[in-house]
């Protein structure tokens, strides 16, 4: 049985105004994995283009035998952006957000995603780590320690997509630039999944961590802890891994999660996505 890890993180995003600081987590994320024996690969800021996000999820989900162990962390930027297929209630694609998102006008959307987790032999199991979040309202968030700024990972449509494309009854078309590098007070806009949620396969027995809950008003936040900047999410993980048990399962690993968020500071609830089976699996095996 092989494992196999794809750690991306993305920081700055040329163009858009909203560059995070936080997203270096994702070395984190690898050591913690080559620690239990994964073979990782990763993708940092500039790598991680949407063709080598692609080229590289394809490569690990060709690779996969049965019985393979695969996990595929995530932090950065999630947005949307208008569906195209007819496949979206609210007629908006959930997307991740490649470093050439705004240079290169393309989002990894969650039909694409799901073709690629869809190309898996039968036996491969997945677990995704997602430090993102695709909500429809993005607020100016509270202050962290040092009254450094918090702020949400999402990406508002009006930061990247050229005006001609914004859905005219969006507000987002109306969001500012954010030219200071802040989030604005108010970022309205419609309520969002992960991608990474319509990619997963429930029967094929995957999981989904996510910083937080879907829909409005609910963020994974970056912000400065413990004197260096990290996704909340990530850093309170990440304590928690460190405290389970031999043989604990992920539904173990999430309660622990949980005792740390949410917080005064980072109000937002991590989740847990997957069948019974999946959550009693063993953390990481």
């Amino acid at each position: 049985m092989a494992r196999n890890a794809l750690c991306i993180g993305i920081n700055n995003y040329p163009g858009t105004q909203m560059d995070l600081q936080g997203c270096v987590d994702a070395n984190d994320w690898a050591a913690a994995l080559a620690e239990r024996g994964f073979k990782v690969a990763k993708l940092l800021d500039e790598q991680a283009t949407k063709a080598a996000m692609v080229a590289a999820m394809n490569d690990l989900i060709g690779k996969a035998g049965k019985s393979d162990s695969l996990v595929i962390t995530y932090s950065g930027h999630g947005t949307y952006q208008p569906d195209e297929d007819g496949d979206e209630a609210d007629g908006l694609d959930e997307a991740l957000c490649p470093y050439d998102l705004q240079t290169n006008g393309a989002a990894l959307v969650d039909d694409e995603i799901r073709a690629i987790f869809g190309a898996r032999k039968a036996g491969a199991r997945l677990v995704l780590i997602s430090d993102s979040c695709h909500s429809g309202t993005v607020t100016r968030a509270a202050k962290a320690e040092n009254d450094a700024d918090t702020r949400p990972r999402f990406m508002p449509m009006g930061n990247w997509l050229p005006a001609k494309l914004l859905p005219k009854d969006r507000a987002d078309k109306l969001l500012p630039k954010n030219r200071s590098g802040k989030v604005a007070a108010t970022m309205s806009g419609p309520a969002g999944t992960s991608p990474l949620v319509a990619a997963y396969s429930n029967k094929l027995g995957d999981l989904l961590l996510a910083g937080c809950k879907e829909g409005p008003n609910n963020y994974s936040y970056d912000a400065r802890i413990a004197g260096r900047f990290n996704g909340a999410f990530t850093y309170y993980a990440l304590k928690a891994l460190k405290t389970l048990k031999e043989g604990a399962t992920y539904a173990d690993w999430h309660k622990a999660i949980v005792k740390y968020l949410p917080s005064a500071s980072y109000p937002q609830s991590p989740q847990i996505v997957g069948s019974e089976g999946a959550r009693k699996g063993k953390v990481l095996a």
